[in-house]
This record gives structure tokens, sequence and C-alpha cells, in this order.
């Protein structure tokens, strides 16, 4: 009797065993799932976030003024020469309409003369805060050595009329889930009066991408 006795508390013991068993990996199972569950959850929101109220914006880039500062123009008759210096002062107001700080690298203002580049100035990295704006005054000089260069120059000075371009290129990046690269351009091409030395004609164009 004492033999069966204890031979039946061992099939309860094993039975109970088994029992327990299949409740632990059940109870690991749900648990699995519902990690699962909250990380996909996560993933989606922040996803649908991204795409919708922290989607990457573009810079937007404005030219606020352009001036010429300083203009000093006189013509060697004895040595056919034409000895010209111009100074052109640029205000340009770049803002960010994203929800986060865009961080822009270094880069290059540019004086065109003709589609050759004439001057230029640094423009060192920096950051705009959340839809917030920066101004850059920005004064780019003439290299006269660069300018004398071009057969069109003597043309010009004739005509009195001397066409100029400013080129500035902002490039920077948003951190939304993961980095996004966005650049903005801005090109003003002008008609700088040699006579009144002011600009008499201005027409500025934008672009951006991301």
């Amino acid at each position: 009797m004492e033999v069966e006795s204890s031979k039946q508390e061992e099939n309860k013991t094993m039975m109970a065993q088994n029992v327990r068993k299949p409740d632990k990996k059940r109870r690991r199972r749900i648990i699995c799932l519902v990690v699962i569950s909250v990380i996909l959850a996560l993933a989606i929101i922040f996803t649908i976030l991204g795409l919708t109220v922290f989607k990457a914006k573009r810079p937007v880039t404005t030219v606020n003024s352009v001036a010429v500062s300083d203009i000093d123009f006189s013509f060697d008759i004895a040595r056919l020469r034409v000895h010209l210096n111009v100074t052109v002062d640029t205000s340009v107001a770049v803002k960010n309409p994203n929800r986060v700080g865009l961080k822009y690298k270094n880069s290059t203002a540019l004086l065109k003369y003709r589609g050759d580049v004439v001057g230029e100035v640094p423009i060192p990295a920096g950051k705009i805060g959340a839809r917030d704006s920066v101004i850059m005054n920005l004064t780019l000089t003439l290299m006269a050595d660069r300018v004398l260069a071009n057969s069109n120059l003597y043309s010009d000075v004739i005509s009195g009329t001397l066409p100029l371009q400013t080129y500035t290129r902002i490039a920077g990046k948003v951190r939304i889930l993961f980095n996004i690269h966005v650049v903005s351009y801005t090109t003003c091409d002008l008609e700088v009066s040699i006579s009144s030395r002011n600009v008499t004609k201005q027409q500025c164009h934008y672009k951006t991408k991301v």
C-alpha cells in the first residue's frame, strides 16, 4: 500500500510539473508578443509623425537687399587697359520651417561675371533653431585680375553696364528619426551701372531640394 501511495504522489508531482511548464512557455510567448506589439506600435507612430508633423521641410532662402557699396573705375587710354574694382553687399535671410534645428555646413557665396567666378566670401557653419531665421550679411569684392581676363569687359564698360551674378548655396541637415540632407540655392542676376554706381536691375531665383 505504501508503495502504491508513493507512486501516486510521484505521478501527481510529475503531472503538476508538466502543467507548470506549458504555463511558463505561454507566459513567455505572451510577454514576447506584447513587447513586439509595443515596438511595432511605436515604430508606426514615429513613422506617421515623421511623414506628417515632423516631415522635413526645405529651408527658405530670400535676398533682402543687394547694393553696390563701392565701385572704382578708370580707363587707361595709353595702355588700353581698364581698372575696375566693385564691392557688392548682399543681405540673405535663411528660414528653417522645421520643428527641429537645422545645421548647415561651411559654404561660400560667389560673385560671378559672365559665368566666371570673380569674387567669393566664406559662410561659416552654423545652426538655425526650429522655425527660426538667420540673416547673413555678405560683402563680395570683385577680383580685378579675374575680370580683366574676360574679353567681354571692354564692350561692357563701353555700354556702361556691368552684368554680375551672386550665387549662394546653403547645405545642411535636419534630424527627424534619421539625418535628412537639405540644400538651398540662391542666384541673383544684377546689372550694375558704372556711371551711377548702383544696381539698376535685379532678378533673383531660388531653388531648394531635400
